[in-house]
């Protein structure tokens, strides 16, 4: 037997009235045309508004950003080849993964990092646990060369919500991002900043050996379900 999309709403609402009696203004908002799409929505937005509120811990406190000592600066006057610039791009993939453009995400990472290389279906897939991903993005470090490449990290609260369960997620993480330095024969592609990788957030205090602690090109917590 086959069901329409607006039955099988239905069937949903009427299960759901045990806990809360919602079906009837649903089901009438259906009866008098309303799109199945929408009252769907509606029921969702209700449910989320429920839910335990999404509350990253503040700058300075544990798990929250380090404070940013440095005074905001105008878009306008940002140097896209400096560390502002990088910050503005791991800005950029985040709110991409918020609005689940993966594809589009995947493309702000270097192509011969594990992350960029991987197919469209496999990037995707990494996100499938969180039915909202939101960021915080902190203030870059100083940009650093080696070998005609330019390095910055950019510390990032990543938070969100677990598809599983609607409980909240936070980490704290740090992106670096590499671009070609001004040299002959490097393309303006090459010139621009790309993520490199992804990995725990390290304070510059932290003494860490460096063959233990490097950052995986992959962020574990974004792994493949």
């Amino acid at each position: 037997m086959r069901f329409s999309a607006g039955a099988t709403l239905c069937m949903s609402l009427l299960l759901l009235s045990a806990c809360d009696g919602r079906e009837e203004s649903a089901i009438d908002n259906l009866a008098n045309g309303a799109n199945a799409s929408q009252v769907e929505n509606s029921i969702r937005a209700e449910a989320q508004a429920v839910m335990e509120p999404l509350t990253p811990p503040a700058p300075g406190t544990p798990g929250g950003l380090p404070v940013d000592p440095q005074p905001v600066i105008e878009e306008n006057a940002v140097d896209p080849k400096g560390a502002q610039g990088a910050a503005q791009v791991v800005q950029g993939y985040y709110g991409l993964l918020e609005e689940k453009r993966y594809g589009d995400a995947q493309d702000l990472w270097n192509d011969n990092s594990a992350m960029g290389a991987e197919d469209d279906a496999h990037f995707a897939a990494r996100f499938r646990s969180f039915s909202e991903i939101h960021a915080n993005i902190g203030a870059p470090g100083d940009v650093e060369g080696a070998a005609g490449s330019l390095f910055v990290t950019v510390p990032v609260q990543v938070y969100g919500r677990l598809a599983a369960n609607g409980k909240p997620w936070y980490r704290l993480r740090q992106v670096t991002l590499r671009r070609a330095n001004d040299v002959p024969g490097s393309s303006e592609a090459d010139r621009r900043w790309h993520i490199e990788s992804i990995g725990p957030y390290e304070s510059p205090a932290q003494e860490v050996a460096e063959t233990a602690n490097a950052i995986s090109a992959t962020d574990q917590t974004l792994r493949k379900q």
